[in-house]
């Protein structure tokens, strides 16, 4: 069911990553998406090396791979061809641009009322940050994902990839399909205010939560979890090998196969988080016994997984069985993961 879009047409006149990513991820869905860079192109095309040919055989960063499978590139300038962009606007369902607030109606003039519009951008169309701009790094250091990323020890550590933008475009993607059912149902369009600060924050979850209820900041704490022990990295024989354990029963678990010496306050999720560093002493002395694929072997039915590098996890055999890589035009790029399986 890729064409459940089919016959929604999106323009997408965005850059980077958040607004490219949600057109994409339409796109995944069968929409026909008309992506419209500058003429001298995105500046993702240059973000490499690595570089390597895009659908159409140009030279191109992995990184604009990442975010614009499905679509149909055209080049224009948006001052000077002002004229093309309305009508392009005018045949379409959806447009997704991410200029500051107000810049896109202030070089094309107003855009159509009858049109879905997602507009994204660093902090969104209103309140006193509203025409500062936003990248990720700034929004991850000032939202405070990075005062909780990493060992503590050291210089900060930001998520490994655009975490924000990503969310971001997830997130403006869901508001596009509610406002295309929306539309199907009553007939009105919606324009749609994404801002990369107001997603960053609420994907801080239950760090945020925890701060609301104690009152105090969260910590760094590497691999560790500030609400579930052992929920981290343990250091086996031959590398690191994670082990996840989600509640109670798994924890009986865990010490039966690592014949642990567990205390009874330790039965608790809560005792075991109030005893923390004794009771990841307990698991680290075990865990060295091991190699990480004897652990995974042993700890059937315990979330738990060796620390693989992106190149294992591409290949690993879920990853082969499920299709994450997908050739487009004969480029190797990573596929949608959106999958619907019929009834029928």
């Amino acid at each position: 069911m890729s064409a459940i879009l089919s016959g929604i047409k999106v323009l997408d006149l965005s850059r980077i990553l958040a607004g490219p990513y949600a057109a994409q991820m339409l796109a995944d869905l069968g929409a026909t998406v008309t992506k419209v860079e500058a003429p001298w192109g995105d500046d993702t095309r240059g973000w490499g090396p690595p570089f390597t040919t895009d659908f159409e055989g140009e030279e191109v960063a992995a990184y604009w791979l990442s975010c614009n499978r499905g679509k149909k590139v055209i080049r224009l300038n948006l001052k000077e061809d002002s004229k093309e962009i309305l009508n392009l606007i005018s045949q379409s369902d959806v447009v997704i641009e991410n200029f500051k607030p107000g810049t896109l109606e202030r070089l094309i003039g107003p855009l159509p009322k009858d049109k879905i519009i997602c507009s994204i951008s660093g902090f969104g169309a209103t309140g006193s940050r509203r025409d500062e701009p936003g990248y990720d790094l700034a929004l991850q250091a000032r939202s405070g994902i990075m005062s909780v990323t990493g060992s503590g020890e050291g210089e900060p550590a930001k998520v490994g990839v655009a975490w924000i933008d990503v969310i971001t475009g997830i997130s403006a993607s869901s508001a596009i399909l509610a406002a295309l059912f929306h539309r199907e149902r009553t007939g009105e369009s919606q324009k749609i205010d994404i801002s990369l600060w107001d997603c960053a924050v609420a994907a801080l979850v239950n760090q945020a939560q925890n701060q609301l209820a104690s009152g105090k900041d969260p910590q760094p704490m590497g691999s560790a979890h500030p609400n579930l022990v052992p929920y981290r990295a343990f250091e086996a024989k031959d590398g690191w090998f994670v082990i996840a354990v989600g509640n109670d029963n798994q924890w009986q678990k865990l010490t039966e196969l690592l014949n642990l010496n567990s205390l009874k306050e330790w039965s608790t999720n809560e005792g075991r988080v109030v005893n923390r560093h004794a009771v990841e002493g307990v698991v680290a002395s075990a865990v060295k016994q091991f190699e990480r694929g004897q652990l995974e072997e042993l700890l059937q039915g315990i979330p738990c997984s060796p620390i693989n590098r992106i190149s294992e996890a591409l290949a690993d055999k879920q990853s082969i069985d499920r299709g994450v890589i997908k050739m487009v035009n004969g480029v190797p790029t990573l596929a949608s993961p959106l999958r619907f399986m019929s009834k029928n």
